[in-house]
Order: C-alpha cells, then sequence, then structure tokens
C-alpha cells in the first residue's frame, strides 16, 4: 500500500465572527429592559462613557408628550396598558400595571386580628412564609413537627388555622385538599363530590361524566352537575395576589401614532439613556505620555464607539422594520385584531432588503405601543390562507381563522358538538380551504377540548 502526501491550495469562502459581530448581534436581539440592564453594565466596566437621560430635545419631548395624551384607546383591547399621561420627567404609568396585594401580607394582617393564637403564631407564620406560588404548603407536617419540635395535633390545629383563612383553599398541600377545603366553606360537599375529587378528577377535565356516573352508580346528568361545581372552584388560592412571579411591567421599544391619515413610527428613546464619550478621556489621550495608559483608554474608546454605534443600528433596523410593517397592516391598525393580515418574516425580508434572519432577531422579545394596548411585534407575523371561489383572491390570517372557528364552536349544539371535519366543511362554506388536520391544530392552540370532551346532555 502506497502512501502519497500532497500538498493543496483551495480557496474557501468562511464567515468568521469577531466579538464585535457576535456583540452587535446579541444588542440586535435584546429586549428594552435587558438592553438596559447590559448599557448598565458597561457603565460599569468602561469609565469612558458618558450617560444622561437629560440630552434630549425639548421639541422631541413635547412631540412625545402630545403623542401619548391625544391617543385614543379601545378599552375592549387592551393587554398591559391603561391610557395615562407622563410626569415632568417622562416617566409613564403606561408601563406600570397597579400593585397588587402580597399573598402574605394580606394572611399576616388576618392572623394579625386574632388575639388567641400566642402559642402556635409562629408555626402559622412558618407555614405562610413556606407557601408556594400556587398558594399550597410547601412542607410536610412531620418536617414542621421536627423543626419546632411539637406535637403533631399542636401542627394539625395551626394549619388548620392557616386554612380557614381568606382565601379559600390557601394552604392546602394538593389540588384535591384545595378543592375539598372550598366545597366545605361553601356548604357544598357531599359524599359523591368527595370521592370524585379524590378518584376522578381526571375525568372530570375530560369530560367523561359517562365513566363517572358508572362509577358512583348515579345518572350521567348528575355526574355532569357535579363537574361543573368543580370546574368553578379555584385550583390556584393565589390568584389574584402578588406573589413575586409577575411581570410587573413591559417596556414598548416604539409608539404607532396616527397623523394625517397616516402612521408613524416614534422610537422609545426612553429605553436607554444618551451614550457618549468622556471629554476627559480624550483629552487624556491626545495629551498623555504613558503608553499603557494610551493602550487602555484606546481599547475602551473602541468598545465605547462600537456599542454606541450597535445601539443605533439596532433602533435603525427596527425602525425600519416597522415603518414596512404599518404599510401593510394599515387596516389592522385602523379597525382592530380581526383585519390582521397573513405576514411572514420573508416579506418584510424582502422589501427592506435585508436577510430573514436579521429582521428575526431585531423584533425578538419586542414590543410596542398602539391604539389597541401593548403588541407584541412578533405576533402580527402569522401565516394566511387564500379565499377559494373569491374574485379579490383576499387572504386571510390565522388568527382570523382562529377567531372563525371559536365562534363555531361557541354557537355549536353542546349535546352533539361540531367535529373538526364538520369544522373544516363549515369553513369551507365560507371559502376557506382549511383541513381537517389544521382545525384540529388550531383548536388545541386555543386550548379548546374535542368534540367527544365538549360533548354535554
Amino acid at each position: 500500500m502506497k502512501l502519497d502526501f500532497n500538498l493543496n491550495l483551495s480557496q474557501q469562502q468562511k464567515l468568521v465572527m469577531t466579538q464585535n459581530m457576535q456583540l452587535s448581534i446579541n444588542i440586535l436581539q435584546m429586549s428594552a429592559c435587558e438592553l438596559r440592564e447590559f448599557i448598565n453594565k458597561e457603565l460599569e466596566e468602561n469609565p469612558t462613557i458618558d450617560s444622561d437621560f437629560n440630552l434630549k430635545k425639548e421639541a422631541e419631548l413635547d412631540q412625545y408628550k402630545k403623542m401619548i395624551e391625544s391617543m385614543e384607546y379601545d378599552s375592549s383591547n387592551y393587554n398591559s396598558y391603561s391610557k395615562g399621561d407622563y410626569d415632568e420627567e417622562g416617566v409613564s404609568p403606561l408601563n406600570f400595571v397597579s400593585e397588587k396585594k402580597t399573598l402574605k401580607s394580606y394572611l399576616f394582617e388576618q392572623l394579625h386580628t386574632n388575639k388567641e393564637l400566642r402559642n402556635i403564631r409562629i408555626i402559622i407564620d412558618y407555614m405562610i412564609e413556606s407557601l408556594d406560588s400556587r398558594g399550597y404548603l410547601d412542607e410536610t407536617i412531620e418536617n414542621i413537627c421536627s423543626k419546632f419540635n411539637i406535637s403533631e395535633e399542636k401542627c394539625v390545629q395551626a394549619l388548620e388555622i392557616l386554612q380557614s383563612l381568606e382565601p379559600a383553599g390557601i394552604g392546602a398541600r394538593n389540588l384535591q385538599e384545595c378543592l375539598l377545603i372550598q366545597l366545605r366553606r361553601e356548604g357544598k360537599l357531599d359524599s359523591n363530590l368527595e370521592n370524585i375529587i379524590n378518584n376522578y378528577l381526571e375525568l372530570v377535565a375530560d369530560n367523561k361524566f359517562k365513566d363517572i356516573a358508572k362509577y358512583l352508580e348515579i345518572t350521567q346528568l348528575e355526574a355532569q352537575n357535579y363537574g361543573d361545581i368543580i370546574k368553578e372552584l379555584e385550583p390556584k388560592p393565589s390568584r389574584g395576589y402578588y406573589t413575586g412571579d409577575e411581570v410587573k411591567f413591559i417596556t414598548p421599544d416604539a409608539y404607532i401614532k396616527k397623523i394625517d391619515e397616516e402612521y408613524i413610527v416614534i422610537m422609545n428613546n426612553d429605553v436607554v439613556p444618551q451614550l457618549s464619550i468622556n471629554g476627559a478621556y480624550k483629552n487624556l489621550l491626545l495629551h498623555g505620555s504613558d503608553k499603557e495608559v494610551e493602550s487602555y483608554i484606546k481599547e475602551k474608546i473602541g468598545s465605547a464607539m462600537f456599542l454606541i454605534k450597535s445601539i443605533n443600528n439596532r433602533e435603525n433596523t427596527l425602525k425600519i422594520i416597522l415603518e414596512d410593517i404599518i404599510k401593510r397592516q394599515k387596516e389592522y391598525l385602523d379597525k382592530g385584531k380581526k383585519y390582521l393580515k397573513p405576514m411572514m418574516l420573508k416579506d418584510i425580508a424582502e422589501d427592506i432588503n435585508m436577510h430573514e434572519s436579521t429582521v428575526s432577531r431585531a423584533i425578538k422579545d419586542k414590543y410596542i405601543l398602539t391604539s389597541y394596548g401593548t403588541v407584541k411585534i412578533k405576533d402580527l407575523f402569522t401565516v394566511g390562507y387564500s379565499t377559494k371561489n373569491s374574485s379579490n383572491g383576499k387572504d386571510v390570517s390565522a388568527k382570523s381563522i382562529k377567531d372563525i372557528i371559536k365562534e363555531i364552536i361557541d354557537k355549536e349544539d353542546k349535546k352533539k358538538p361540531l367535529s373538526d371535519e364538520i369544522i373544516s366543511t363549515e369553513l369551507s362554506k365560507k371559502n376557506l380551504n382549511i383541513s381537517r388536520r389544521t382545525v384540529a391544530k388550531y383548536r388545541e392552540e386555543m386550548g379548546i377540548k374535542s368534540s367527544s370532551k365538549r360533548k354535554r346532555i
């Protein structure tokens, strides 16, 4: 076997991602909050960067205030905001959800009115601190007894007091106990309900009342009525109270404003401070003699300049994309979500001569504030279906298809719910050629059960 060693030259095109390129891409896809945190970190590490929120032109700020004040809101389309004016510093209450009472503080308030808890108050306090985000007790009786060196009887007494507080179901150790506590308090609990909750909750979730009726030797109608009672209960007693897991506000990256029948994009310049290079370091670089210091300043100023350039690029790219979107979605902005037209990433990318992946990164986790509330930009992109036998060949968005499917299901006879095949046929009558499989997919995405699980008697 002959081994032959040769030296060959060949040309290859390869994209090498430099550190700066990676940084630029990362900044492009950062949300407003992520960008703000990143800038704060850079300000700590790079002394050559100056930041100031007060460098914006007065005319810009006035225009911004007038835009917000003149916006008309449709309350039926609110997402996370309500109408409000800006204060003198440009901080908008639009960005904040109303403050919620903490669940634990509410429980402590109720205990405060009870003067007869001297010996076990510390145990109840510990149990409250051990509640999880649902309001369930995330600790066993055995562990609590061991930690406080108390009898099981005393621990159970403390638990009963906790479970007697509002909201009903608080301090339960599982879903079954949570539901039983609520029914006892309402005086509705009987042996059949207790049996169903302890043994057949999954059948209730799947509307399999025929099976429940068979196991309990009751009529199917009785089983269905029991199921209705259970479904009205609250599985998460913490709902409606702040538990620390909720997002308090969303910062929009841009505002869409209608002026003289035309929509314009106004970028939210309050997301980040105005960045510039510190003049003292510029002078030090010009007149300094220490080579090591000079090298350090050059490196930091270079990083600062690239950061400023990347942030400007992020803003300009997003603005170009949004301007193209509002050209396509004028009817949606005028009339609401039912008029959202099908739109793909590649459509925008082709319009603005930009790569599809760049568009995807630029809109990632970003929001806009419209007259209908706050909208996630990504939600504006949806596939479309062409109407058949239509003279204008109008496309319908997937969101509109889902709304039609929901409307059909809402109007169905609950004793004879429509199958996905029949819904597909109904859509066909509306000139929408949607397959049974697509109907099933959209139905599941909306959290609607299959026909067999929607059936009532």
